[in-house]
């Protein structure tokens, strides 16, 4: 999978505002479930009779599965608030989850369609505000570090666990009542910080989480952390130098969220228990565990994570903490960046359904191969031989000596009425071999679906079986439909002429014969040479005649017998490709329809951005280096 970014991006309007907007640019695109339900209805295949089966049971249910169900099939519209590269994304990703409803299965799409509900949300609330999340271990003092960026003492600490036992919300400015009732934040544990000239200033637009613990032995706070983690547009890690290697911290959060590194800060705290040294040396094993998670890391002006150490107790750190926070929500575009991340986890995890081994489709050679097999179970091959040797019968017959017919009767008499191979036609039992036709499709759906994700792979072997279904029978038909090519083959013009040269060619031999025995009883005059020349003439004259016309009938009676089969063979591909190799392209085509959504889906992350406008090597988002100086927090 490509990462994708968005630099950048539109303010848009607050609250209702932008609310009003949200849906109007897609209003008219985006019908019924899916937002194609109007343009394509994919009825068919084992999953869509699954997706029916299930709705029919909802129906059979009291309330007729009405409120729930909509909302699981109707995808959200998405407006045009959200920057160029996010907004193509979405509205790939909406076009995605529409056209796969009846391919892939819906726990597949879950996540997709959470990203796109939380998209639209996201999008009708206010943009001018950011919201952070300050979430961390028991003990690790987040709250702590809660009330030092805000200045006063907000949230409970204390030594009693767990301290927090519900999200309290801090927000520096107005119009962020929407992004609090979206993340269940009580009105009783909303506040606002006092006026602190500059600094609060700076951080206009800001609204500061502080979650429960989120290894609290309460399932509910647990609970709370996960559902607020999954809307707010940043989160800000506190970890100690006790519990900075928790394995429930890294492996539930930080590596799963690890493709959110541009809006994740990572805060070891607690730095004044250590000293200069020890601080160094903990944070670079807490840069190294990140890594080892996946996480990328913000330096050396790269994007990633923004990993630091500070004191909220004495306060080391903490201006340096707040000055990054302050560039990161005047740039705004942190709900872009969050959104962008999910959208990548969601490919991500689609991939394995939209992403093919290899080279997928029919090729010509697979097309052909398929069309070679009906013609072999038709038997166009065949019937194009039988037809040709029928041709060539034909002509020994017209052309032939009344001597050798009647001597190639009584061969065929003396051997009980068995014919002559050379001349006999095979007689099959079936038009049409079901066996070869079943193998036929079941090769060809193999070669179409070789390489596909499972579900694309499924629904092509699908539509390969329904064509199968009754294609026997209508080669059969097909066959009978066009006759037997050599039940009665036509004639050329020359035949008449063959025939009659026959003719005289046996009334030679007669005139001949007759000649010598009325010379012999001495009607007429003796004379030996003459009717032994004239019967002589007739005698070879015959062969000669049907030798002739047996080397004149091969071309044509070839060409016969090859246009008998190729008709007979263009009949059973057209039928093949009807019913079978049509339906199978379509699912194909099915199929790179939605390869390239998911290839808009995938996207490309842009060059990293410059934080607060200053020139390329100067202060980025990510980066970890903001003192040098004993006191102060240090690089790696």
């Amino acid at each position: 999978m490509v990462d994708v970014d968005v630099a950048g991006g539109a303010d848009g309007a607050d609250g209702d505002g932008a609310g009003r907007g949200s849906g109007a640019g897609r209003a008219g695109k985006e019908g019924g479930a899916g937002g194609t339900g109007d343009r394509v209805s994919w009825d068919d295949g084992l999953i869509a009779r699954r997706a029916g089966e299930r709705a029919a049971v909802k129906d059979e249910q009291p309330g007729g599965g009405e409120g729930r169900e909509e909302d699981e099939d109707t995808l959200p519209p998405l407006g045009g608030s959200y920057g160029g590269p996010l907004r193509s994304r979405l509205d790939a990703l909406h076009e995605l989850v529409g056209l796969s409803r009846t391919r892939v299965e819906t726990e597949a799409l879950a996540e997709a369609g959470r990203v796109l509900d939380e998209a639209a949300a996201r999008q009708r609330l206010s943009s001018r505000h950011t919201v952070i999340a300050i979430a961390g271990a028991t003990g690790s003092g987040k709250s702590t570090l809660f009330n030092a960026l805000a200045g006063v003492p907000v949230s409970e600490t204390g030594l009693r666990r767990p301290t927090t036992s519900a999200p309290i919300a801090l927000s520096w400015s107005d119009g962020a009542a929407g992004l609090l009732d979206r993340l269940a934040v009580p009105g009783r544990l909303r506040r606002r910080p006092l006026a602190g000239g500059a600094a609060d200033t700076e951080l206009q637009g800001l609204v500061l989480i502080d979650l429960p613990d989120h290894d609290s032995a309460v399932t509910a706070h647990r609970d709370q952390v996960d559902r607020v983690l999954g809307l707010v547009d940043a989160v800000i890690w506190v970890v100690d130098p006790e519990k900075y290697a928790d394995a429930a911290l890294h492996e539930r959060y930080l590596r799963p969220l690890a493709g959110h590194a541009e809006v994740t800060f990572v805060v070891l705290n607690q730095i004044d228990r250590l000293g200069t040294e020890a601080a160094d040396l903990v944070l670079d094993d807490l840069r190294r565990l990140l890594d080892e998670d996946g996480v990328a890391l913000g330096e050396h002006g790269e994007p990633g994570a923004t990993v630091l150490s500070v004191s909220a107790l004495t306060g080391e750190g903490v201006p340096e903490l707040r000055e990054l926070v302050a560039r990161f929500v005047q740039e705004r575009t942190a709900p872009e960046r969050r959104l962008a991340a999910d959208v990548d986890a969601a490919a991500a995890r689609l991939r394995p359904v939209y992403v093919a081994d290899g080279r997928s489709g029919l090729d010509e050679r697979a097309r052909e191969a398929f069309t070679d097999r009906l013609a072999v179970a038709v038997g166009a091959q065949a019937a194009g031989e039988a037809a040709e040797r029928v041709w060539r019968r034909g002509a020994i017959r017209a052309c032939g000596t009344p001597w050798l017919r009647l001597y190639r009767r009584y061969e065929r008499m003396r051997a009980h009425g068995s014919t002559d191979p050379r001349l006999a036609s095979p007689v099959e039992e079936e038009l049409t071999a079901r066996q070869r036709v079943e193998q036929a499709v079941r090769i060809v759906a193999d070669e179409a679906s070789r390489g596909l994700p499972v579900p694309w792979a499924q629904a092509v072997r699908e539509a390969a079986e329904r064509g199968a279904e009754g294609l026997p029978e209508a080669l059969d038909e097909l066959t009978v439909t066009m006759g037997d090519p050599a039940a009665r083959p036509p004639r050329p013009a020359w035949w008449p002429a063959a025939v009659l040269a026959q003719v005289v060619m046996t009334l030679l031999q007669l005139f001949g014969a007759l000649w010598l025995v009325g010379q012999i009883v001495g009607v007429v005059p003796p004379g030996l040479l003459p009717p032994v020349l004239v019967m002589l003439g007739g005698i070879v004259g015959g062969p000669l005649v049907e030798w002739a016309c047996e080397g004149a009938v091969k071309g044509p009676a070839r060409r016969y017998g090859q246009e008998a089969e190729r008709r007979l063979r263009e009949a059973a591909a057209a039928c093949g490709r009807a019913r079978v190799l049509d339906p199978v392209a379509a699912e194909l085509m099915r199929y790179r329809e939605v390869r390239e959504q998911y290839a808009t889906v995938v996207g490309a992350r842009p060059p990293a951005r410059v934080v607060g406008g200053g020139r390329p090597g100067t202060a980025r988002f990510g980066a970890t280096r903001f003192g040098a100086t004993r006191a102060g927090v240090r690089g790696r």
